[in-house]
């Protein structure tokens, strides 16, 4: 019987794992909330690299790795595409397209934090949704702004940011009242292209506010690649036919 080992942490992740047989596994690194109910065996944590992952592919007689882990947790794709490579079994990868900015958004992509910093300095009131980095730099806030991060998990933050420990899906009238609340003068977020937390965006969008994108990633060239959940599924299943 074939064998699927998914790593995921993303919500396109679950959605695959919740159809998928007692036979497979579903991998989490162990961030955020852990799902129950799962008809597939969880296993939660890291395997050690590229190498770690190919000794429990080989352990565990995984025919197919799926990597839906999130478009910037770029090291876990480089990780799986060598484990499969070592291994000799075929990887697969969601790959969700990114945003796209419509006519009349004020939009702007900087590779890195160095390059994020300085196009956010003129603004007083930035909302960031990067994750957890921005969690690093919260005692060299400059003066004159105030921060406020949504992450998964909540954290104290301080006198000049607040913390919001929130986790998707968001809804627009929901994020419309974080942002009058707020009174942000920018957005500064990852391109995940995630439609659970794309709100954020048509608000932005509806008060002219500028959005800041951190890039993507480079990822590895995999077996297989696909835009979406359904696609994914179609093949897995004519995969088992």
């Amino acid at each position: 019987m074939s064998r699927i080992l998914l790593l995921g942490g993303v919500g396109d992740a679950l959605n695959i794992a919740r159809r998928l047989g007692p036979q497979d596994i579903y991998s989490l690194a162990g961030l955020g909330k852990q799902p129950a109910d799962l008809p597939c065996q969880l296993r939660v944590g890291g395997f050690g690299g590229g190498e770690g992952l190919a000794d429990f592919i080989h352990a565990q007689g995984i025919d197919l790795l799926l990597d839906i882990t999130h478009p910037y947790a770029a090291q876990i794709s480089a990780n799986a595409a060598r484990a499969a490579e070592l291994s000799g079994i075929p990887c697969w990868a969601l790959r969700r397209p990114g945003w796209q900015a419509g006519a009349g958004d004020d939009w702007r992509e900087l590779a890195d934090w160095a390059e994020l910093s300085a196009a956010f300095a003129p603004f007083q009131r930035p909302l960031f949704t990067l994750g957890r980095e921005p969690l690093e730099h919260l005692d060299s806030i400059p003066a004159g702004q105030y921060w406020t991060l949504r992450s998964l998990d909540a954290h104290p933050g301080n006198a000049r940011a607040t913390v919001i420990g929130a986790r998707g899906p968001f809804n627009l009238e929901d994020e419309r009242a974080l942002f009058a609340a707020g009174q942000f003068d920018v957005l500064i977020s990852k391109n995940s292209g995630s439609t659970a937390t794309e709100p954020k965006l048509q608000v932005a969008r509806e008060l002219g506010l500028p959005v800041l994108l951190l890039a993507r990633p480079l990822l590895p060239a995999v077996d297989r690649e696909f835009s979406s959940v359904e696609t994914l599924w179609s093949a897995l299943q004519g995969r088992s036919v």
